[in-house]
């Protein structure tokens, strides 16, 4: 290992130890680092020589090669981390990516389920084994709001019925805990009673969702489970994770919740994360009073 990938190294520990950044995120990091590492090779310089030119350049090959803004901005958090990380550890004098200039985003607003198709959504008339888990699977996503990787992380102590309520490691390893509704509190326990046993068979494993195999359902198996769930449900648009998440922030703001504990619900370290669901919101509005005031035109 060269002394620039040990300095990454040390980089990404701190992260992961100081900062308690999430796996997925150290990774992009990493991918970051490891390609900017690759640039300056071929610039015959390396991390503690570069300049601000060089930092500028790897941006513009970022956009070359067909990055997104968003992968971009990203990017440019990574190599401004990166840099004070060496200034302060001593090695470099200075930071080169003090002028590198991150693009403007466009922030889409999140595509929501009207309630009337979630309710549509949450109801299954052939209860196999599959069927209920993932009913109980799509009941705790929309009445937790929780991330995929917290959901697919549940486990059987994490959930407690009789309370109603799971509690979730979030991003940053933060704890927190959320509410469950009563249709998710049934759905789950029906679950329990049977159809997850039947799942595990000789499996050993306190995972809650399991996979045909007994195994920690995985992140790409939920995406691909609700893609069949919706072409089942005859719903002709694509639906992920996220869309159960967005769809649980709009309807609480939709029927009077305060932004605050929107937020604490959704795990969300910064309000102003929160603030596009409010964005949301007033569009709706906006859009009914179109509709349905008489001088609206």
């Amino acid at each position: 290992m060269t002394f620039e990938e040990q300095l990454i190294e040390q980089y990404l520990t701190f992260l992961h130890v100081e900062r308690g950044l999430s796996e997925n995120t150290r990774q992009a990091y990493e991918r970051d680092l490891r390609l900017l590492l690759s640039f300056l090779r071929q610039r015959k310089t390396n991390i503690t020589l570069c300049e601000g030119n060089d930092l500028f350049l790897f941006q513009l090959k970022c956009k070359e090669n067909g990055k997104a803004p968003r992968t971009i901005a990203r990017c440019n958090a990574t190599l401004r981390g990166f840099f004070a990380f060496l200034q302060e550890e001593g090695h470099r004098n200075d930071n080169p990516s003090t002028y590198i200039v991150t693009p403007k985003l466009n922030q889409p607003l999140p595509r929501v389920l009207s309630e009337v198709t979630m309710d549509n959504l949450l109801r299954v008339d052939d209860k196999t084994d599959l069927n209920l888990r993932n009913l109980a699977m799509l009941e705790v996503l929309y009445s937790s709001g929780l991330r995929v990787s917290e959901l697919i992380g549940l486990r059987l102590t994490d959930v407690s019925l009789d309370v109603g309520y799971v509690r979730c490691i979030g991003k940053g390893s933060k704890e927190r805990i959320v509410p469950l509704g009563e249709p998710a509190v049934r759905d789950v326990m029906c679950y329990l009673n049977g159809p997850r046993e039947r799942l595990c068979g000789k499996q050993k494993t306190d995972i809650l969702f399991l996979n045909v195999h007994g195994q920690p359902l995985t992140r790409q198996g939920v995406v691909f489970i609700l893609k069949k769930w919706a072409q089942t449900h005859n719903l002709e648009q694509t639906i992920s994770p996220h869309v159960f998440r967005h769809s649980f922030a709009t309807h609480l703001l939709d029927n009077g919740a305060d932004l605050r504990s929107v937020q604490e619900l959704l795990g969300h370290a910064d309000i102003a994360t929160t603030q596009i669901y409010t964005h949301l919101t007033r569009n709706r509005l906006l859009d009914v009073f179109r509709k349905a005031h008489p001088r609206a035109d």
